[in-house]
């Protein structure tokens, strides 16, 4: 999963737990997200703050007049903070009536924390919590992909695959043609005027594709989206069964903004009604490619279904090259469409030269079909998208999972030297011919072995955050920006990691050794 959403749990989780006794005492009864949890002690808490946070304090330094406690109540609501909780005992014996009333002031929802419920109870439960939610969502998606690659391989695959995308988006599904004819549909058909609101939506969208397209060639995907009186609109395109013809898949989602499972879904029912109706897809291998997803979706491994997934005119083409990409922001923001836009998908799967692409937001990830010894390069479309490549060597199917581990580190490469791509060099010398593997990799497993003690967030996002604070060579902001998460929360995995591992990390020598055992070390080893 894409984890461009932030993981968040509503509030009404963490008031409903008994071990922490919440009570709502001020504020509007909307169910916020909570998306993590501080704590302060100090008069402006803001310059701290990233929003969505559910805010603790036991009063220490609260102002002493309603004033002062409107101006700070004023303060953390403008920042973001969802919820305020106060720890009653030992510095206030209750609840601030001054408080109660800035905070049913200004719409900000106040907890009150019984003085047996410490504050890490509460950010432990809400992170347990998210984490759960997050597993609930992944599970979701994954018994959603079974299901539509199940209905793919049916022979009414068109309508089962809209079928099963509503029984786990409950949306309303349509296929159209170019005209706004509703070809297949599943669902419970919403009232007018949405139905015609989808339809034209639909036309209009289709209609923009064709226009754009070139003469000799089928029109590009595209996407669209609208609002209407709490319901979501959305059209995604794709090419109709004579490679020419646009189809579209339109949704009518009763929801103000469409949750990351929904989106996943519907991404996964897009691709494959593209390859269900596109019989001269990419490379020539509709027919087999099909098949192909299916049978991976279901539980072949990528060497049993690899061949099928390559023309029977290229024998040769038996190996692979793993593509990481990674876009500017502000390229995707000013210059160029959306990651998520289908149409940067048929731009990127042209210039890579393969159809085995898949874009989530500002990541990207591709399989290109190759004989062996192939030079991958990065094309010039790549860099004017704003896009950065990692490309892996070469690689059968079977090393396929190391092929990706390896795109991914020329990737973080690429970032770090700020150059538009770097290829992973198979062949090029280097200390790790020095050092058999079985002995690099136990060494990996001891030198690293203390993060198995590790508490929140875990041992496996300990180790991403430590291996791409190395890449940026010790830079807080680089890497906090790549992780997308706080510069002190990078800062607080890193001094958990130095405490853990007994070393210091501003010693040069120290750095190298981690960067080697984070290289020895196997991905199935965490």
């Amino acid at each position: 999963m894409t984890e461009h959403d932030p993981p968040s749990i509503h509030l009404s989780v963490l008031l409903s737990d008994p071990s922490l006794g919440l009570r709502r005492v001020a504020g509007p009864a909307e169910d916020r997200r909570i998306g993590t949890v501080g704590t302060t002690e100090i008069e402006d808490p803001t310059p701290y703050l990233v929003g969505g946070e559910l805010l603790l304090t036991a009063g220490v330094r609260l102002p002493p007049d309603a004033d002062g406690i409107d101006t700070y109540v004023a303060r953390v609501v403008a920042a973001g903070v969802a919820a305020l909780g106060f720890g009653v005992a030992p510095v206030h014996e209750e609840v601030p009536a001054d408080l109660v009333a800035a905070c049913d002031r200004h719409g900000l929802p106040l907890l009150r924390l019984p003085p047996h419920t410490p504050f890490v109870a509460v950010g432990r439960a809400t992170y347990a919590a998210i984490a759960e939610a997050r597993n609930r969502d992944l599970k979701k998606v994954s018994q959603a992909q079974s299901a539509l690659a199940s209905a793919a391989a049916r022979p009414d695959a068109l309508q089962a695959v809209l079928t099963q995308l509503t029984a786990h988006t409950g949306a309303w599904a349509v296929l159209f043609d170019g005209r706004g004819n509703e070809l297949f549909r599943a669902g419970r058909r919403p009232p007018e005027p949405v139905p015609g609101l989808l339809r034209d939506l639909a036309v209009r969208t289709t209609a923009r594709t064709a226009t754009g397209r070139a003469a000799s060639r089928p029109p590009p995907p595209a996407a669209a989206a609208h609002h209407h009186d709490g319901v979501h609109l959305t059209v995604h395109t794709l090419p109709g069964a004579d490679g020419t013809t646009t189809l579209a898949l339109g949704q009518a989602a009763a929801t103000a903004a469409l949750p990351l499972v929904h989106r996943q879904v519907t991404g996964t029912a897009t691709v494959l009604l593209s390859l269900l109706t596109s019989p001269r897809h990419a490379l020539n291998t509709d027919s087999h490619s099909v098949g192909a997803l299916v049978r991976l979706m279901l539980g072949a491994t990528p060497a049993e279904v690899a061949p099928a997934l390559v023309p029977s005119e290229h024998p040769a083409h038996d190996h692979w090259i793993v593509v990481h990409g990674r876009q500017d922001p502000r390229h995707r923001s000013a210059r160029a469409p959306r990651g998520e836009d289908p149409a940067q998908l048929a731009t990127l799967g042209t210039a890579l030269g393969t159809p085995y692409l898949h874009i989530d937001g500002p990541a990207l990830r591709a399989l290109v079909p190759c004989p062996p010894g192939t030079r991958p390069h990065a094309p010039a479309q790549a860099a004017a998208l704003g896009w950065t490549l990692g490309f892996s060597d070469p690689s059968p199917a079977a090393d396929l999972p190391r092929a990706d581990a390896r795109a991914e580190r020329a990737l973080q490469r690429a970032i770090a030297a700020e150059v538009p791509a770097v290829v992973h060099e198979a062949t090029a010398p280097a200390v790790h011919s020095l050092v058999s593997p079985a002995d690099a990799r136990e060494f990996a497993r001891a030198r690293l072995a203390a993060l198995d003690r590790a508490g929140p967030p875990g041992a496996a996002v300990l180790l991403g955050t430590l291996r791409t604070w190395l890449t940026f060579h010790g830079s807080w902001d680089r890497t906090a920006a790549e992780l997308q998460v706080h510069r002190n929360t990078v800062r607080h995995r890193m001094t958990r990691v130095a405490e853990l591992l007994g070393a210091d990390l501003q010693d040069p020598a120290v750095r190298m050794e981690l960067w080697f055992a984070l290289e020895w070390l196997s991905d199935d080893d965490f």
